[in-house]
C-alpha cells in the first residue's frame, strides 16, 4: 500500500485506502455563487449595524470597485484597530488601517522593524478565537472583513477613536444571521433570502460529481456530512445541490457540529443529540449506536462508530473541508485524518476548473454586480496580493518573496489541495495524490497543479 495516515510518511494519497471519506458542506460539497453570497452576507451584517446599532447608513451602499478589499486570511487586530496580511512566520507583510494601505514606515510603526505580530504564536498554534484578533478564514464570515474595515473608516470620518468595542457589534451581527433558530424563524437577512431563491446563491453539484460520491458508496466506503449548519439549512442547501435522494449517499449526517469544537473539545465534549422536526432532542446520547442523521456531538464518540462500522481499530478517515481553523486543523491536529483542502484561490491564479459551473441563466437574471467590474473573492486582490505568496520588503527597499501564513498552513495541515471537488470526480479510486511535505517543494501537494505565484516563486528559486 503506497498511502499512510496522515502522521505517516509516503509520498502520495489515494482514496482507495480509506475506509471513511468525510466532507464539509459548505464551500466543500456544496459550491455558492460568491459573488451573490458575499453581497448578500455583506448587507445582512450591515443592515444589523444600520437598523439595531444606529451605525451610519453608508455602510449600505458599496461599488463594485469596493469588493477588491474583500480578501480570504486577514487577520483582524482588534488591539491596533488594523488589518493584516502576515507572513508564515507572522511577519507583517501588508496592512491598512480601515480600507487605506499603512506604509512601509506606519507597519514599522505599529509592528516594530521586524515588524512581528506579537499574537501570532497563539494563533499559529491553537487557531482558537481571542478578544484580540480575528482570523478571517472562509467565506460565511470574509464580508466582515470589508465591514469592519469601513466601520473603522466611519469611526474617523466621525472623529471618534477606534477601540474594540466596535467589534462587539460585528460579533452580533454574526451571530444575529447566523443563529441556529434564524432560518426556521425567517429571521436576519441572510437565510430569508437562501430559502427564497436557492438557485440565486447555490450551485448544484455536477453529474460527474453525484457519479462520484454514489461511486464511492458502491465501493464499500463509508460516508460522512459533517456541517457546523442547523439540520433545516443543510436540508434546503442538499436538495439544492444533490437532490432530494440526498440522504441515502451518506451514512451519517451531523449537523450543528459546531466545528472545530467538534474535533478538539476533550474531554468536555458535546453528546450527541437525535432531530425531531429539526428540532434537537434534549437528552444527549451515551454514544453512538448506528449510521443516522444527528446533531452535534463529538469525533471521538463518532470515532468508536466507525471502528464498528468498519470492524477496524484504526479506520481510516479522509476529510474534505474550505477552513483551516474549522476543517483541516482540528481534523490533522486531533483527528488524525487525513485532510483534503478545498481551496477556490487556486481558482484565481490560472487553475482551471475541471468541470465548468452550470449556466446561471440569461444575462439579464444574473446578479446586480455580475458583469460591473466585482471581484469574485476567491481571486487575487489589487490592495492584498496573492493568496499564497507575497514579497517583503526590508529596511533597504530589497524585496524577496515570502510565502504566506495561509500557504503554510494547507502545507502543514492538509494532506493534498485541490480547487474542487469538480476537479477529482472523473479521477479512478485508486488515482495517487502528492502530498505535502515539509522536504519537498511548496509546489509538490497541489492538484491538478499549483496555483501561478507559487509555481513563479519556485522558477525564480531555483
Amino acid at each position: 500500500m503506497n498511502s499512510m495516515s496522515a502522521s505517516g510518511s509516503s509520498s502520495t494519497f489515494s482514496l482507495q485506502d480509506c475506509d471513511v471519506i468525510g466532507f464539509d458542506l459548505d464551500h466543500t460539497l456544496c459550491r455558492y455563487n460568491l459573488k451573490e453570497t458575499s453581497r448578500l452576507i455583506y448587507e445582512s451584517f450591515a443592515r444589523y449595524l444600520v437598523e439595531h446599532k444606529g451605525y451610519d447608513k453608508d455602510l449600505l451602499n458599496l461599488t463594485p470597485a469596493a469588493w477588491d478589499f474583500c480578501f480570504k486570511g486577514l487577520v483582524v487586530d482588534l488591539e491596533e484597530g488594523n488589518l493584516v496580511k502576515l507572513a508564515e512566520d507572522g511577519t507583517v507583510l501588508r496592512a491598512t488601517h480601515g480600507t487605506q494601505d499603512l506604509s512601509q514606515e506606519e507597519i514599522i510603526k505599529h509592528y516594530g522593524p521586524k515588524r512581528e505580530w506579537k499574537h501570532f504564536n497563539s494563533l499559529n498554534s491553537t487557531f482558537t478565537r481571542s478578544a484580540k484578533y480575528y482570523f478571517y478564514d472562509n467565506y460565511f464570515d470574509l464580508p466582515g472583513a470589508l465591514l469592519c474595515a469601513r466601520v473603522v473608516d466611519m469611526l474617523h470620518k466621525r472623529g471618534s477613536e477606534v477601540t474594540p468595542d466596535f467589534w462587539k457589534d460585528m460579533v452580533a451581527a454574526i451571530d444575529h444571521n447566523y443563529n441556529t433558530s434564524a432560518f426556521r424563524e425567517d429571521a436576519g437577512w441572510y437565510f430569508p433570502c437562501v430559502k427564497r431563491d436557492p438557485g440565486r446563491f447555490l450551485q448544484p453539484c455536477s453529474a460527474s460529481v453525484r457519479r462520484w460520491l454514489r461511486s464511492l458508496k458502491e465501493s464499500g466506503k463509508i460516508l460522512l456530512l459533517i456541517t457546523s449548519s442547523h439540520s433545516d439549512y443543510c436540508r434546503l442547501v442538499c436538495e439544492h445541490i444533490l437532490g432530494k435522494d440526498f440522504e441515502g449517499l451518506f451514512d451519517v449526517i451531523i449537523t450543528n457540529a459546531l466545528k472545530p469544537g467538534f474535533f478538539s473539545l476533550i474531554p468536555q465534549q458535546r453528546p450527541f443529540r437525535t432531530l425531531v422536526n429539526d428540532v434537537e432532542d434534549s437528552e444527549g446520547l451515551p454514544g453512538l449506536e448506528k449510521p443516522g442523521w444527528y446533531s452535534q456531538g463529538n469525533w471521538p464518540h463518532l470515532h468508536d462508530l466507525l471502528k464498528n462500522m468498519t470492524g477496524k481499530a484504526q479506520p481510516k478517515v479522509v476529510y474534505f473541508g474550505d477552513s483551516m481553523r474549522s476543517d483541516m486543523f482540528p481534523a490533522f491536529t486531533f483527528g488524525k485524518w487525513e485532510t483534503v483542502m478545498i481551496v477556490e484561490e487556486m481558482e484565481g491564479e490560472g487553475v482551471a476548473r475541471a468541470n465548468p459551473a452550470p449556466s446561471q441563466g440569461p444575462a439579464e437574471k444574473k446578479g446586480k454586480f455580475e458583469d460591473q467590474g466585482m471581484k469574485t473573492p476567491s481571486a487575487s486582490s489589487q490592495q492584498w496580493g496573492s493568496y499564497f505568496v507575497d514579497v517583503q520588503r526590508d529596511e533597504s527597499g530589497e524585496e524577496r518573496p515570502r510565502l504566506t501564513w495561509c500557504s503554510h498552513c494547507i502545507h502543514t495541515y492538509s494532506t493534498t489541495a485541490i480547487p474542487s471537488i469538480e476537479a477529482i470526480a472523473d479521477l479512478p479510486l485508486d488515482y495517487e495524490f502528492p502530498r505535502f511535505s515539509p522536504d519537498k517543494p511548496s509546489t509538490t501537494g497541489y492538484y491538478p497543479r499549483p496555483p501561478d505565484s507559487l509555481l513563479k516563486r519556485e522558477e525564480n528559486q531555483s
